[in-house]
């Protein structure tokens, strides 16, 4: 698909922010459905009655998949110009656990 956002021509550039509005809110609405899904999971591994050495590993790790949804799609991350957000994002993330790291050795040894 050619990029027709500098036509001259009024009706192609509607047809084609319409095409692109309509392709990201099926993104939306299927990482809304998938993220309905994972706490459903997690809230069955809880009601199920499973080892709590099973349920948390599991509950986190659904946690993980939910931010990277919610960064990826909902607040827009993965499109262009966003790389400054991004990279203060990721090196907030890689200070934080460093420094959380940190004093669980320090508290821990």
């Amino acid at each position: 698909m050619a990029n027709n956002l500098n036509s001259n021509n009024p009706n192609v550039e509607y047809e084609y922010r319409r095409r692109r509005n309509a392709e990201e809110m099926r993104h939306q609405v299927i990482s809304f459905a998938i993220s309905i899904f994972l706490t459903l999971v997690a809230f069955g591994a809880v009601y199920a009655g499973f080892d709590k050495w099973f349920v948390v590993p599991v509950i986190l790790l659904l946690a993980v998949v939910q931010v990277i949804f919610q960064l990826y799609y909902f607040m827009h991350m993965g499109n262009k110009g966003h790389e400054a957000p991004q990279l203060f994002l990721y090196g907030g993330a890689i200070i934080g656990f460093s420094i959380l790291l940190g004093f669980l050795t320090i508290v821990w040894w």
